[in-house]
């Protein structure tokens, strides 16, 4: 326990000046952001000590990638994994953090206002913007972290992008990263994060697909548990 402690403050300390480093990089080098983010993905996963273990295929020609989420480790290991420039869609509260907000600015990635009503046109229009110049849209449809057991109902904003826009949408499962990272009790050690992918899907309206990807998506991970507990 001490020992996570002291590794999840050096991650904090560490994480705190690359992310500095980062933006500024970003802001610098307009034209190779991607290629920063995925230098920067790639120092984290050394200095965290993650290995991978991967069970199928990633999709990459997906428009939407959805995940469930538990840690801050799972943008971290998907943006390593992914080979494609992804648009992350996260809350306004992130990118209004004093400097660290433009970790979201300078990459242009995607905010929502849940408070306003008119949101959901705006994360329409963004997310319409971010694939034409050959971004996937990549969410938490659960909206907020979990403590990794279990997911929360889906909200319905991946829902609208993907029917609206008509999206092949890569599903996957992300087990054991919350505890490998734990931001909000500032543990870290290293380990092995599974990414589980399920078979891509094509978004329609005229379908129960979003429920159908929930419902599977909590079957595997409730799966998953199951067996760490025997």
């Amino acid at each position: 326990m001490i020992l996570s402690r002291i590794r999840g403050v050096i991650v904090l300390i560490q994480f705190t000046i690359t992310v500095a480093i980062v933006v500024v990089l970003m802001y610098l080098f307009r034209n190779s952001v991607h290629s920063i983010i995925k230098g920067w993905m790639k120092l984290q996963i050394f200095f965290l000590g993650i290995k991978l273990e991967e069970v199928g295929k990633m999709d990459e020609s997906c428009d939407m990638v959805i995940m469930n989420h538990q840690s801050l480790l799972d943008i971290i290991v998907i943006e390593h994994i992914h080979n494609r420039h992804l648009a992350w869609v996260g809350k306004k509260e992130i990118t209004d953090l004093f400097f660290f907000g433009h970790i979201m600015k300078a990459p242009q990635m995607i905010t929502i206002n849940r408070e306003d009503k008119s949101g959901l046109v705006k994360l329409i229009k963004e997310s319409k913007d971010r694939l034409s110049k050959g971004r996937p849209i990549a969410m938490f449809p659960e909206g907020t972290r979990t403590d990794g057991k279990r997911m929360l109902k889906f909200k319905p904003g991946a829902s609208m992008i993907a029917n609206k826009l008509k999206l092949r949408v890569q599903p996957l499962i992300i087990i054991n990263s919350r505890q490998i990272l734990d931001s909000k009790k500032l543990e870290a050690k290293p380990g092995i994060v599974k990414v589980i992918y399920l078979e891509p899907v094509q978004a329609d309206r005229n379908s129960d697909w979003f429920k159908e990807t929930e419902e599977k998506m909590n079957e595997v991970l409730s799966n998953e548990i199951a067996k760490e507990k025997k």
